[in-house]
């Protein structure tokens, strides 16, 4: 009987464990949310003030692992929720460990769709390793680019 206790309090305590990491992740529909949210922004507040915000008001623009960026159609960082010292740099060629060119393609999908996901591994600001990432892309209306937000597959 003492066993199946010490059995049952560890699968127990690594249910909880999994399902508290899973918390700690946003979902692909969390992304999109706020990829929209941050448009809805945009429009409110104007470009300028809502890249301010996006990089600056953790509070509202980072939820659990997921922060807002923005990049224009050069792929030059105009915000970023995660490292304020990408902003301002042009990184239309920068490549993922697997030689993917996923800020061209994020631009692009921006720019000729409108809107849509991008796959390629980003160091995680949160574990420092390189993980899978999905990243959600809409274009900003009126403007030559667009707010992302990407979640750790």
């Amino acid at each position: 009987m003492k066993l199946f206790r010490t059995l049952m309090t560890l699968l127990f305590a690594g249910v909880v464990s999994v399902s508290a990491m899973a918390q700690d992740h946003g979902n692909k529909d969390e992304a999109k949310a706020l990829a929209t949210a941050a448009l809805a922004h945009i429009k409110k507040v104007g470009n300028d003030q809502a890249f301010k915000d996006f990089t600056s008001d953790k509070a509202n623009w980072t939820k659990k692992d997921l922060y807002v960026f923005s990049i224009d159609n050069k792929g030059a960082v105009l915000a970023h929720g995660a490292n304020e010292k990408l902003i301002g740099k042009v990184l239309i060629d920068l490549k993922d460990q697997n030689g993917k060119q996923f800020m061209r393609e994020l631009v692009d999908v921006a720019m000729t769709k409108g809107e849509g996901w991008v796959d390629y591994d980003w160091a995680n600001p949160t574990t420092k390793k390189v993980e899978g990432k999905s990243t959600f892309v809409k274009r900003i209306p009126g403007f030559d680019g667009g707010v992302a937000v990407g979640i750790y597959r």
